[in-house]
């Protein structure tokens, strides 16, 4: 009797999850209020998007949310160490936003975010890291020297590249502001539920090639 109730428990509260789950990757979600879901209802921030697209495409796959509002790359960089703690297989990285509201210099951002990508090689961490795209307000100099810090610390540590945080929007909406307000929230700063969906359509594809060398990492070690 004991086991049928017993059985009964498993299927009622789902005890069995955390073992049917037990060979998914562990990919940890590293960045500001873009990753942690700022104004948008539990379910529908990037994290929860993004793993239901991945679930979605066959792919065992467990993501954790370290998202903090406000967040700067120095704030990564300053809790990094306690993020890899955890021991993640993978780790995608979204910072600069609040560098880029704040104006502060390139070389600060490129340093900071270089901290976290040591960090991560230091414990053998898979990364894919996203890239932020300077407003034309700060001149053209800012921006070049901004907008290249993603791609070129991609191409020192060997890390997987999504060039633009926003490139789903920006796919539907093109270069038109007034467009792509349908897919923010009320500060447009931030993606509504809407604008976050089409974000994780083409981020997506690129965490895929994340969990492929994290396999692939594993099937040679």
């Amino acid at each position: 009797m004991r086991k049928v109730w017993a059985l009964l428990g498993i299927i009622i509260f789902g005890t069995v999850a955390p073992a049917a789950r037990a060979d998914a990757l562990r990919i940890t979600a590293f960045g500001d209020s873009l990753v942690q879901g700022y104004g948008l209802p539990q379910g529908e921030g990037l994290v929860p998007q993004l793993e239901a697209w991945l679930q979605e495409q066959n792919q065992e796959v467990v993501l954790s949310n370290a998202g903090v509002s406000g967040d700067t790359s120095a704030g990564g960089a300053a809790r990094i160490d306690w993020t890899l703690s955890d021991s993640p297989q993978g780790l995608v990285v979204l910072l600069g936003g609040n560098d880029l509201l704040r104006g502060l210099p390139p070389t600060e951002t490129r340093a900071n975010l270089r901290k976290i990508l040591v960090a991560a090689q230091a414990q053998e961490v898979e990364v894919l890291l996203i890239g932020m795209q300077a407003p034309g307000n700060y001149g053209p100099a800012y921006k070049a020297s901004f907008d290249g810090i993603y791609a070129e610390l991609a191409q020192e540590f060997d890390a997987l590249l999504h060039p633009d945080a926003f490139a789903g929007i920006r796919a539907v909406a093109g270069p038109d502001p007034a467009a792509a307000q349908a897919y923010m929230q009320g500060d447009n700063i931030h993606p509504n539920a809407k604008g976050v969906a089409l974000n994780v359509e083409a981020l997506g594809p690129v965490v895929q090639q994340l969990m492929a060398r994290i396999t692939s990492e594993a099937a040679e070690g």
